[in-house]
């Protein structure tokens, strides 16, 4: 499949064929490091980078297999994943330690990087992260339904969109994209288009191995980490499941999403019952902002009563 060049950014060669796309904005510290969720891309973040990008350096990236990096067999341990974004952040010279913003999957690929590498972590915005126990701990129902999308997800992981199924898709997105810049819209259109299928893929391991790496990891550093629980409407979500059965999951998540807050001493959990999963930082770009600043201040203020910090 060509890939077109990205929009924005640069191809950061970490070694072993892998290039992986990074743009940087902004200056200062602490770095804010954009972990997407499954399905989503770097520039899906784009605006709410920006913001950032006034307040600090703030970094998009691509991780292998997934919008303009380098082509990854999925689906790939969250160990995989965090040593990458290691490498990439030291290749590429940005500064640590870092302020990860992980939403959905990215949320567990970011706590995992701060479990196994807490010296280079200062903070931890958690933007309605996955959850180890979220199947485990949810109703039967709920599993089985799970298992059943899983399995019907399979067979379409590497099959193309026809030209009429992607003709009519790409109008709803180019109408979702509408705020960002002409020069990235189109771009970030056809390279979803191109690329729809990845979340099915990264998510075959979620529930097995990348729960389990969680599980067994090392504990969570003590640092500001901020969790904020998406229980407004979300469009994927309501057409996934039942209205009775998404309550529960929601409510599930939220007491999920508490526990993730109280593995740092100086956690706290924020509920938006105005935001859906998928979108939230662009329905509510000021909560994600106010923790950003807040985590910021924070991290900030440490530095400055450490006897050796800058």
């Amino acid at each position: 499949m060509t890939c077109t060049p990205p929009p924005l950014g640069h191809l950061h060669d970490i070694g072993g064929g892998r290039r992986l796309l990074l743009h940087r904005s902004g200056t200062g510290g602490p770095a804010a490091v954009f972990l997407a969720g499954a399905g989503m891309m770097s520039l899906d973040y784009l605006n709410t980078h920006q913001r950032v990008a006034e307040r600090s350096t703030a970094v998009l990236y691509d991780r292998g297999g997934n919008g303009w990096s380098y082509p990854a067999d999925l689906p790939r341990t969250a160990t995989e994943v965090t040593e990458e974004l290691r490498e990439l952040l030291h290749t590429a010279g940005v500064p640590g330690p870092f302020l990860l913003i992980g939403h959905s999957l990215g949320g567990a690929y970011a706590r995992h990087y701060a479990r196994c590498f807490p010296d280079e972590v200062a903070g931890l915005l958690l933007l309605d992260p996955f959850h180890e126990d979220m199947a485990a701990r949810a109703p039967q129902r709920v599993r089985k339904m799970l298992d059943a999308m899983l399995d019907r997800m399979a067979p379409r992981t590497t099959a193309e969109l026809t030209p009429e199924q992607t003709a009519q898709a790409r109008i709803p997105m180019l109408e979702h994209f509408a705020s960002w810049p002409e020069s990235v819209r189109e771009p970030l259109v056809e390279r979803h288009l191109a690329t729809w299928w990845a979340a099915g893929r990264e998510n075959r391991n979620l529930y097995d191995k990348v729960a389990d790496e969680l599980r067994t990891a090392p504990a969570t550093p003590d640092v500001p980490l901020i969790v904020l629980t998406a229980m407004g409407y979300d469009a994927t979500q309501a057409h996934l499941w039942p209205a009775d059965l998404l309550a529960e999951i929601n409510e599930n998540k939220r007491k999920l999403h508490a526990e993730v807050a109280a593995e740092s001493p100086r956690g706290e959990q924020r509920v938006l019952d105005d935001a859906g999963h998928g979108w939230l930082h662009e329905e509510r770009p000021d909560a994600v902002l106010q923790a950003v600043d807040d985590l910021i201040h924070k991290v900030r203020r440490a530095r400055k009563t450490t006897p050796h910090g800058s």
